[in-house]
């Protein structure tokens, strides 16, 4: 028990210093204009390639084609050892090394499992403790040894996300958390666990700080960007279990249009100036898409939180613009960017949606061993928003 006390007491430590060297609350005047490109590697092995409409349908790399149309972010997931190794360490540093000679952003989102983490899964991976002592051990030196990796093979991370969507916290079962527990006393003891993860998570940064990594950018990432409710609870409850605000730099939200009425723009804009005069933070929308397609060919057509935008290309190009204009007019500056999930995931083009097709090219699979995608005009999302 004394152990464990003085264990706590570094990670409070540890995280509490970072607030020396903390980038919190300065606004930049660089905009992050994000894809996540996770798949593409996988896409490419099994023989994808895409075509970009603008050029005669000449052959080009997806990124090549998004960067034209403005992209200036690569957003990468991480899982900790997945079973085929897809979007485990050694498929992100070659995805990273790649971007990173092209002159992009890169922001790294880890998972914190062998597969996916969302709001309705945060499983610890198979060979880590579950206890919580050993587990936030096992954590920390996890962040550390995969943000030195990147270091040692030259890939500077500009982002950071310690978690990806933790609305009911990370690292499950040890680490869930309930953020509509009543009363607030008790949602401020159903987060104690989340919270100590979170800050060896934190501890992690500052030690491969420590062992010469730039200074990343250190995200706090919960879906539903539309919710003030959550959004103020979640975070009421994190730093009322003594997590600093020096402990996150930006703040990361989800905004789907698909997955609840109540997604409106004028919610979520009052949710992100909400956030922005509490805590002085800089904000950034880092997971949205909108459908190309939703005939109901396969599934009921979903209401749209906004329903007078259509659900095609025009309208994926209407709600992006929508997003950042919402996000360009935090107050203070602090609105710091958007990030499009997925827009080249040929063999998933509902992005998990109910609608047929949310990506950014239309795909031909009339040969079964090399899927193409064919650039739609929403590849321009961000250059017509600059």
């Amino acid at each position: 028990m004394y152990l464990w006390g003085a264990v706590c007491l570094a990670l409070n430590v540890a995280v509490a210093a970072s607030s020396r060297s903390s980038i919190t609350g300065k606004p930049s005047s660089f905009f992050y204009k994000g894809h996540d490109l996770s798949s593409l590697k996988l896409l490419e092995d099994g023989g994808s390639i895409f075509k970009d409409t603008a050029r005669y349908n000449e052959t080009r790399s997806a990124e090549a084609i998004l960067a034209d149309g403005g992209m200036n972010t690569v957003r990468l997931r991480i899982w900790v050892n997945p079973a085929d190794g897809v979007y485990g360490l050694k498929y992100n540093l070659d995805l990273a090394k790649r971007f990173q000679k092209q002159g992009f952003k890169l922001y790294l989102d880890f998972h914190f499992s062998d597969t996916w983490a969302d709001p309705q899964k945060q499983f610890i991976p198979a060979a880590w403790p579950t206890a919580l002592k050993p587990l936030a051990s096992t954590l920390r030196a996890y962040v550390k040894d995969t943000l030195v990796s990147f270091q040692r093979a030259g890939i500077k991370l500009d982002i950071v996300s310690l978690g990806n969507e933790l609305r009911h916290g990370l690292l499950w079962p040890t680490g869930r958390a309930n953020v509509d527990v009543q009363p607030w006393p008790s949602t401020v003891a159903n987060f104690s666990n989340a919270a100590i993860l979170y800050k060896a998570a934190r501890a992690g940064v500052d030690d491969a700080i420590q062992q010469g990594i730039s200074k990343p950018q250190v995200m706090l990432h919960i879906d539903n960007g539309w919710n003030l409710t959550l959004q103020q609870r979640w975070y009421g409850a994190l730093t009322a279990n003594a997590v600093p605000l020096s402990a996150w730099d930006v703040f990361g939200v989800s905004f789907y249009p698909f997955y609840g009425t109540s997604a409106t723009f004028n919610n979520l804009r009052t949710t992100l100036n909400t956030l922005a005069r509490q805590y002085k933070k800089p904000i950034q929308v880092v997971e949205t898409d909108y459908p190309a397609i939703c005939n109901g060919q396969w599934n009921p057509i979903p209401e749209s939180s906004e329903p007078s935008i259509p659900y095609n290309v025009d309208g994926q190009l209407i709600w992006v613009k929508e997003v950042i204009d919402i996000v360009r007019d935090i107050p203070n500056g602090l609105g710091q960017g958007v990030h499009y999930w997925e827009p080249a995931w040929l063999n998933n083009t509902s992005l998990g949606s109910a609608c047929n097709d949310a990506i950014l090219f239309d795909p031909d699979y009339s040969n079964p061993v090399q899927y193409v995608g064919y650039s739609r005009k929403s590849v321009n999302m961000f250059k017509e928003n600059q």
